[in-house]
């Protein structure tokens, strides 16, 4: 992968690349983040100006993927602390998450809700690893947190999808 740091390249050049490169993952990931499409909009964007910003002290330490999805997690944390954010319905009905976010997965949209409902550290492992097809060094990287604690949330996310899936099916057969 090549570095932005690059003396020879043209900022605005790497700029463009990496919006065609990463804009859709992007806005995917601050959707899920985000409930609110106009707001993980804002995000991307916000994500790409201070990677344009910073593009000069971006040391290659990880990989391209990582650095922007750092920043857009950050950006999205930002947005969440303010007063404005937690004054607006964000629920985010399944209807929308297929349309916008994750089309791919129509068949699996019980499953996609209990993503959906899971505590908010549990899904952003479960989405960057499963989504985003981050290891579990980039996806700690990205957060900021060791690669165990990474490890002990996916495997905490994971069963609590099982046993989500366990009730629905039991309630399931049991009804029908």
């Amino acid at each position: 992968m090549e570095v932005v740091k690059d003396p020879g390249s043209n900022r605005e050049q790497e700029l463009e690349r990496m919006v065609n490169q990463y804009q859709s993952l992007l806005l995917r990931m601050c959707y899920v983040y985000l409930r609110d499409m106009e707001s993980a909009k804002d995000a991307t964007q916000e994500t790409f100006l201070k990677a344009y910003k910073a593009m000069t002290s971006f040391r290659g330490d990880c990989s391209e993927k990582t650095w922007l999805i750092q920043i857009a997690i950050n950006t999205c944390r930002s947005m969440q602390r303010t007063g404005w954010f937690r004054h607006v319905d964000r629920r985010v009905t399944p209807e929308d998450l297929m349309q916008t976010a994750v089309a791919e997965y129509e068949d699996n949209l019980d499953i996609m809700c209990d993503i959906m409902r899971l505590p908010p550290k549990l899904k952003e492992v479960i989405m960057l690893y499963y989504w985003q097809d981050m290891t579990v060094t980039e996806i700690a990287q990205s957060l900021g947190i060791t690669h165990s604690s990474v490890s002990n949330r996916l495997k905490h996310a994971r069963e609590k999808l099982h046993d989500m899936l366990e009730r629905r099916f039991t309630n399931g057969r049991s009804q029908g």
